[in-house]
């Protein structure tokens, strides 16, 4: 059995090669599927396949997935050309033979309004459509997604945002690959659809709470309309469109369209999620800060939920 991972140069591909290789798959089954190779080195040294595959040229998908068995097929992070490079590596996938296909899709995509759910509804329209059994991997947020900036959070003293009271339930992007790694080593998982959401659902404040715990700096949820939010993000440095759609996340997750609770996760993970903290404590840590690694007062975690 040989295993694909396309968009394996990314945080997400890479963590699950690493679940793959720790599980006892041996490297010269895993082909690891990469726009870049010359920026993954580091897994060729370790024995896996290293095959360059560009989502936006068939030719050379096909030329990757050759030989391949299970293939993940990591969601693009384009969201305008994402229905058309998911089709083109669905496309290679059938011309090569490849048995079956995950797909990281997006926490309740048929019905989900927000932007980056189109797209996804898209391309699991595609996979139902295919002759190749699929797997639903559908993900809520990462809790990477906070830790992004956490300095200058941590630094202003406030996070922002525009759920209000709305709930999230997050994991670490290590979880989400497990549960790949899982379909992607086990059978029974075809025409499964999986809402993989961490085993709790935080909500701004907490999310907030958990950073100032850890941090040991006062931190507080500053609570803006969307448009707001928006303006706020595209002062930070980030593209107008990409604030949008921030913005546009923040309404789903208001509506709760980001709670979900399901245990799919918990399941094919065989434990716990990762608590918020743990992933606050790591991002300290990497960044040097001076928070990191000190004792702490009291209980970030508050029993596991945060």
């Amino acid at each position: 059995m040989v295993i694909g991972v396309t968009g394996a140069g990314g945080r997400l591909g890479r963590a699950v090669v690493d679940e793959l290789l720790i599980r006892g798959v041996p490297a010269e089954r895993i082909v690891a599927i990469v726009r870049n190779p010359q920026e993954t080195t580091d897994l060729s040294d370790r024995g896996v396949r290293v095959e360059y595959g560009d989502y936006d040229w068939r030719d050379t998908l096909t030329g990757a997935l050759a030989g391949v068995n299970r293939l993940l097929l990591i969601s693009s992070s384009s969201r305008q050309r994402r229905v058309r490079q998911h089709r083109n590596v669905i496309d290679a996938a059938v011309r090569t033979g490849v048995e079956s296909i995950a797909y990281t899709s997006m926490v309740r995509a048929q019905g989900n309004p927000t932007m980056l759910a189109e797209a996804h509804r898209g391309t699991e329209a595609m996979l139902r459509t295919s002759p190749i059994p699929w797997t639903m991997l559908r993900h809520d947020w990462y809790w990477e997604n906070y830790t992004a900036g956490l300095d200058a959070v941590i630094a202003r003293g406030e996070l922002l945002g525009a759920a209000g009271a709305g709930r999230v339930s997050g994991a670490a992007i290590a979880d989400y690959a497990a549960a790949a790694a899982t379909v992607l080593t086990t059978d029974g998982h075809a025409g499964v659809v999986y809402e993989l959401g961490g085993d709790y659902a935080l909500s701004g404040v907490q999310i907030a709470g958990c950073i100032a715990a850890v941090a040991h700096r006062p931190v507080a949820y500053r609570m803006l309309e969307p448009d707001a939010y928006a303006e706020a993000l595209v002062e930070t440095g980030l593209p107008r469109s990409v604030a949008a759609e921030a913005a546009d996340n923040e309404i789903g997750i208001a509506a709760g369209w980001f709670d979900m609770r399901s245990g799919d996760l918990h399941r094919l993970i065989g434990r716990d999620t990762t608590p918020l903290s743990s992933v606050v404590r790591t991002a300290l840590r990497e960044s040097g800060s001076q928070t990191a690694g000190q004792s702490e007062t009291g209980n970030p975690d508050r029993g596991g939920h945060l």
